[in-house]
């Protein structure tokens, strides 16, 4: 009998305890269920009605039908498409580099400086992130045109034969310099963010060793920071796999250096509000997603132990 009135209090604790925790998972669905709807609305239905759309093919004479994955097996055999995902690789080897050490340049720089100059030094190289990449890529574009750009009247000054910019030798190489000048800014601040986490007894052991500045930037803080490098490396593939914006906006003045398939996004847009192939540019769109997803894998995995992922 005392067992079993001793015995009742807890099981009413447990009760109440099992309301709450219910109430309360009840109000934080309350205030999920505003970005739920607008994601499951704006982002997975879209998604998944264009991965509908991939898995049909509509002609004129059969109109529309169900042919599963045939679309991706001609996407993964399209040679403009495979064209242009090596182009977009080729831009991920040679531009993610160049991002790197700017970016990392820049924030072992700033995390060394102690006057208010280092404020506004921060301020701006982050600047061209905050410019709208649609208003970047106009400007860079009046700076290359061959008619007007300053960029031309510059080497006139000087008597020298000024580059074509975007002409097809040279319209890489441009591209790399406007990219890097919009996102190196956003990879300092988050490398700048790693350097300031690191706690500073860790310099003033090294400078009692007779650790230099190099050696102290090059041998305690960069691998300090390797997650976050990891980090910003796998943004960077991501982003530069994903390659449109730029590119298209450059179009209209680059002279045909830049044609319909020069990027898989280009291709997958051109493809749908050009030619109104709206079943292939899905499969198109998904399988640049999928080759994303592949290297993005392949990279966390050869990268796992830096990253503190294994």
């Amino acid at each position: 009998m005392t067992q079993a009135l001793a015995a009742q209090p807890v099981r009413t604790k447990r009760r109440s305890a099992s309301a709450i925790d219910r109430r309360r998972q009840r109000w934080g669905w309350l205030f999920v269920a505003p970005f739920a709807v607008v994601f499951l609305t704006f982002l997975i239905a879209p998604l998944g009605y264009a991965f509908w759309l991939s898995l049909q093919t509509k002609t004129l004479a059969f109109g529309t039908q169900f042919t599963w994955f045939q679309n991706y097996a001609k996407a993964f055999s399209d040679p403009q498409f495979l064209e242009g995902v090596g182009r977009v690789l080729l831009f991920a080897v040679v531009l993610i580099p160049i991002q790197m050490l700017v970016s990392l340049a820049a924030a072992l720089v700033l995390d060394t400086l102690t006057t208010k100059l280092a404020r506004f030094s921060r301020l701006m190289i982050f600047v061209p992130y905050a410019i709208p990449v649609v208003i970047g890529a106009l400007m860079w574009g009046f700076l290359y045109s061959p008619r007007f750009g300053p960029a031309q009247s510059l080497f006139e000054v000087f008597g020298l034969d000024a580059p074509l910019f975007l002409d097809p030798s040279n319209v890489f190489g441009s591209l790399v310099n406007v990219v890097t000048w919009q996102w190196a800014g956003y990879y300092m601040i988050i490398i700048y963010a790693a350097l300031r986490g690191i706690d500073p007894e860790i310099y003033e052991a090294a400078r009692i060793d007779g650790a230099s500045g190099w050696q102290t930037a090059l041998r305690i803080k960069v691998p300090m920071i390797s997650s976050a490098l990891v980090l910003i490396l796998v943004f960077a593939l991501i982003g530069t796999m994903q390659f449109f914006t730029e590119p298209q906006i450059l179009r209209s003045i680059a002279a045909g250096s830049i044609d319909a398939a020069y990027t898989p996004n280009i291709y997958a847009y051109t493809l749908a509000f050009s030619y109104s192939q709206y079943n292939y540019a899905s499969a198109i769109s998904f399988a640049l997603g999928l080759v994303v997803f592949i290297a993005s894998y392949i990279f966390l995995f050869l990268t796992r132990k830096r990253s503190g992922l294994g």
